[in-house]
């Protein structure tokens, strides 16, 4: 019955933004994905990753026999395309196979199985859907935001930056000094921040295939919530970013090419208007949440998996702010947000506690106000960054100190029990 509102409510809020798309004259979520089983995807790494995920429900068998019919689908295919001289202008010239096994496997799971077997299958499925259609979802967010929100906020981010020393500027020049060659890298680890998270995902579900049952929360779980209420707040908060507010990329609509040379010098901030291209999707900062959110869920995996996603989030801190995709205050939203979510779906997996109801209304309470001193504190947190830096830190700090205690509660009952020592027998 869960599994079946799940799908009920996913499907009708995806019809609601194709509606809502169409309307601004764009290509909704579901149409951009229908297409993709038969044009160049955007991002053939998602499809395969996605494949993956819904893998976990299958035998050793039948992934072997899964990723050769998707690579020799994409061979066929590319195959089709040269002999047509249809080169792939955009987007990857693979992935449309591994869409086609997601969908094979639904039509099996639906016409030759019954029962547990059927509804793992469909599971697996819905799994791997998920994570293609959440990526759809979020860019048909991020064109109405361009298309809704006239005006943004970005004059009050840069204000409220100073009190943090305006780290997107100092980062920005550290990039630069790198070269082209920093740059790649970190673009190449901002852009396949899903592919990272499907790696934690898979170990996490490595054991779904025996035992066939899904563990009670998983990482994809958490990284959907974040994707589905973070655009929420774009459209109350719409904040464009450094390199487009102040920098080149923003064209005549930028107040000046400041980014990341010059700080922006502190005044009294106003709505600026913008264009209806560039997305408002800087607050909160959805890269250092779903960062974060693998980060914290590759604590509990083995060595390499840890070292992993510490690397991930520092990089991808490091490209959001050395980019100009994002402010300093972004970050710090980010992290709260991504910890009341967190600290949300694990008490549904458990069960609600005084200490879990607590620590979400303590996370809402801070990033609720965080978005209040940011809009309307904005000089004062400029004029007084040796008050107002240490008190955003310190409010981070205190929702991440208040995350570790609870968890280290919740954890040890699911530590195995200790094996008891043989007793001598009694004479």
């Amino acid at each position: 019955m869960l599994w079946t509102a799940a799908a009920a409510v996913t499907l009708a809020f995806l019809v609601a933004l194709e509606f809502a798309a169409r309307h601004y004259g764009l290509p909704g979520p579901m149409t951009t994905q229908i297409q993709e089983v038969v044009v160049a995807p955007k991002s053939g790494f998602l499809l395969y990753a996605s494949m993956g995920l819904m893998m976990v429900v299958l035998t050793w068998r039948q992934r072997f026999i899964a990723l050769g019919v998707a690579v020799g689908i994409d061979l066929v295919i590319a195959l089709i395309r040269w002999v047509a001289d249809a080169p792939v202008t955009e987007g990857h010239p693979f992935g449309n196979g591994a869409l086609w096994v997601i969908i094979g496997v639904a039509v099996v799971a639906l016409t030759r199985r019954t029962g547990q077997e059927r509804m793992l299958l469909l599971k697996g499925v819905g799994l791997g859907l998920l994570l293609v259609t959440g990526r759809k979802t979020g860019d048909t967010w991020l064109l109405i935001t361009s298309k809704t929100r006239p005006d943004v906020l970005d004059q009050y981010m840069a204000n409220a930056d100073h009190a943090l020393g305006n780290p997107s500027w100092v980062v920005g020049r550290l990039v630069n000094a790198t070269g082209s060659a920093g740059a790649h890298f970190l673009n190449a680890v901002y852009a396949q921040l899903a592919v990272a998270a499907v790696c934690v995902a898979l170990y996490q579900l490595r054991n779904v295939a025996t035992d066939r049952v899904f563990p009670g929360h998983h990482l994809v779980r958490t990284f959907l919530v974040i994707g589905l209420l973070g655009p929420a707040i774009y459209m109350i908060f719409p904040v464009v970013g450094p390199i487009f507010a102040f920098g080149s990329d923003g064209g005549h609509w930028a107040v000046a090419d400041m980014w990341p040379d010059t700080a922006v010098p502190v005044g009294t901030p106003h709505h600026m208007p913008f264009d209806e291209i560039t997305p408002r999707n800087c607050m909160p900062s959805l890269h250092t949440a779903w960062a974060t959110a693998i980060f914290i869920h590759s604590r509990r995996g083995p060595k390499f998996l840890q070292y992993a996603g510490a690397f991930w989030l520092v990089a991808t801190l490091a490209a959001t702010l050395g980019f100009g995709y994002h402010y300093g205050a972004d970050l710090i939203a980010g992290v709260v947000f991504t910890l009341t979510i967190e600290t949300g779906m694990r008490a549904l997996e458990r069960g609600w506690d005084r200490s879990a109801v607590q620590l979400v209304a303590y996370g809402t309470v801070v990033f609720t106000a965080l978005l209040v001193a940011y809009r309307y504190l904005s000089l004062e947190m400029a004029h007084y960054p040796w008050l107002f830096g240490p008190l955003l830190i310190v409010a981070m700090c205190s929702v991440i100190y208040g995350y570790v205690r609870i968890i280290r509660r919740w954890e040890p009952e699911a530590a195995p029990a200790p094996k008891l020592e043989p007793q001598p027998e009694m004479a």
